[in-house]
C-alpha cells in the first residue's frame, strides 16, 4: 500500500500564506506512482523546480476519486522527479510506488509559495501578479481591474472587469491586448498598469 503522509517524527509544514494555486492532478501515468498534471501557467518552471507541492480537493468534485482512496487528500506532497510530456506534466511522488496509490490523488488542485518561483526577467510577469491591478489609460482614466488574463498563443491579453462608474448592465469585459503596443507600464508597487487604449474600445 502506498503511504504520501510524513515521515515518522517529520514535522508538516504550514500551509505557505502566499500560497497560489498552479495545477490540478489529472489521473495516475504508468504503474509506478507518477501522476499527470495540468499546469495553469503557459510556462510551469516554478511546478517544475518545487520539490514540495500543497495540496486541496477539487471545488467541483468533477474528477472522481478511486474507491478505497483515503476521505482527505495529504496536505502536501514531495516531488522526487518531474517533467513536461507533451501537453502535461508526469511527476513521481515520494511514498507513493504504485498506480492505485498515483489514482488517490487524482482532482487534487496544487499549489505552491509564491517565494519559491523562479524571479521573472525584465518586462516579464506572472499572471497572479497582474490579477487585481488596476488599469487607467494615458489621460488617467479608470479602465477597470485585472480578473483574468487569456493566453492566445502569440500573447497574452488581459481581461478587465469594467469600473463601476462605467454602464454595464451585462457585466462586459474590456479586453487588452498584453503587448507593448498597448501597455506603457506596469508598476507592481503601485498596483496599476498605464496603458494606451480608448474608453469607447
Amino acid at each position: 500500500m502506498s503511504d504520501v503522509s510524513s515521515p515518522a517524527g517529520a514535522q508538516d509544514p504550514a500551509w505557505p500564506e502566499d500560497a497560489v494555486e498552479v495545477g490540478r492532478v489529472l489521473d495516475a501515468w504508468g504503474v509506478k506512482g507518477w501522476v499527470k498534471v495540468q499546469s495553469f501557467a503557459s510556462d510551469p518552471q516554478a511546478l517544475l523546480e518545487a520539490r514540495r507541492w500543497y495540496l486541496r480537493p477539487p471545488e467541483d468534485g468533477a474528477l472522481k476519486r478511486p474507491v478505497g482512496a483515503a476521505a482527505a487528500f495529504p496536505p502536501h506532497i514531495a516531488i522526487i522527479s518531474s517533467r513536461e510530456h507533451g501537453s502535461v506534466i508526469v511527476a513521481q511522488v515520494r511514498g507513493v510506488d504504485d498506480r492505485t496509490g498515483a489514482e488517490s490523488l487524482r482532482g487534487a488542485r496544487i499549489f505552491l509559495a509564491r517565494g519559491v518561483f523562479p524571479k521573472p526577467r525584465a518586462g516579464e510577469y506572472y499572471w497572479v501578479d497582474l490579477i487585481g491591478l488596476s488599469v487607467v489609460n494615458r489621460d488617467g482614466a479608470p479602465m477597470g481591474t485585472v480578473v483574468g488574463l487569456i493566453d492566445t498563443g502569440p500573447h497574452s491579453v488581459l481581461r478587465l472587469a469594467k469600473p463601476d462608474s462605467e454602464a454595464n448592465p451585462d457585466g462586459e469585459e474590456r479586453l487588452i491586448p498584453f503587448v507593448a503596443a498597448y501597455v506603457d507600464d506596469v508598476s507592481l508597487p503601485e498596483r496599476r498598469i498605464t496603458v494606451d487604449w480608448g474608453l469607447d474600445y
